[in-house]
């Protein structure tokens, strides 16, 4: 059945309203659209140049298009939304140019826990919004709450299963993975033969895959065929906002890169719309995988 098609299994009472803040991507479309189709009248907060504000599944909503620079002035929007609930989903790119951020009274109540979390890296922002509304009396719920089939299911969801040389790539590009989500640098991590050599930073999954491309055709892997992309949630990871998160495009740029498959964490992880992915994945004779602890720690 397509996602579209799907009804969410989250539901609010009497008197409770659901706000969905949208990034980029497709996900924020499918929460909608999941919602309204179960009755709920969603708040579309569609963040300025990241959200698709041609989408009409957004737009045909209660919404506001927010510079991020307005955040501050959410609160305020959300009490006269009569907003309970929040999920956040999609991409953001930038942060909030600070020297352009509107004064409002919401920005001086925020400031200070944003400001002392930009230094911190991403998930200890994302923990302090998180935070922030919850102490507004909003609670947070995750995009697999509503949507829970998301979510990555454990073992082999292709035709094709990782070879013995292919389990190690994927132990050693889990282990290497973790390291750099508990240091709150990145999800993501590519081993070639048994070790990793490429790790994901501010430039996102997709911009490590195309930094694969280039070692490739620079010669620095050359010879080196396969490989193996893993997406682990980071070890203190806010399970609601940011799980790791792998798509069609993710598929088609693993294999540009000469990798033979993807590891994603099982239960942890979003897979957008898996019937595609899992499709585009046999097309091109990659594996994907939902990894467990067991397969990177024996």
């Amino acid at each position: 059945m397509a996602r579209s098609e799907r009804t969410s299994a989250f539901q609010l009472r009497p008197g409770e309203r659901i706000a969905v803040g949208a990034g980029a991507g497709k996900l924020p479309i499918e929460l909608v659209d999941a919602l309204a189709a179960s009755g709920h009248r969603p708040f579309v907060v569609l963040i300025e140049g990241e959200a698709d504000a041609a989408s009409t599944v957004l737009t045909g909503q209660d919404h506001w298009i927010m510079p991020l620079e307005r955040i501050g002035e959410l609160a305020a929007r959300f009490r006269r939304e009569g907003v309970t609930h929040l999920v956040m989903a999609g991409g953001v790119s930038r942060r909030p140019r600070l020297r352009s951020v509107r004064p409002s009274l919401g920005i001086l109540h925020m400031a200070p826990r944003i400001v002392a979390s930009l230094a911190r890296g991403d998930d200890n922002l994302l923990r302090a919004i998180v935070r922030y509304y919850e102490r507004l009396g909003i609670t947070v719920v995750g995009a697999h709450q509503i949507l829970p089939d998301l979510l990555a299911p454990p073992g082999v969801l292709t035709v094709r299963a990782p070879s013995a040389r292919d389990r190690d790539d994927l132990k050693a590009a889990a282990i290497a993975a973790r390291a750099i989500g508990a240091l709150d640098i990145g999800q993501a991590a590519i081993a070639i033969g048994g070790r990793a050599v490429a790790l994901e930073g501010i430039e996102g999954t997709d911009g490590l895959l195309q930094r694969t491309v280039e070692l490739r055709s620079n010669g620095r892997i050359e010879g080196r065929a396969g490989g193996a992309l893993v997406k682990c949630a980071k070890p203190a990871q806010e399970l609601r906002v940011d799980l790791p998160t792998i798509g069609v495009g993710t598929v088609e740029l693993a294999h540009a890169a000469g990798l033979a498959g993807i590891g994603v964490e099982a239960d942890r992880s979003i897979v957008l719309d898996m019937g595609a992915v899992t499709a585009r994945a046999d097309e091109l004779g990659l594996f994907v995988v939902g990894l467990v602890e067991r397969d990177w720690t024996t």
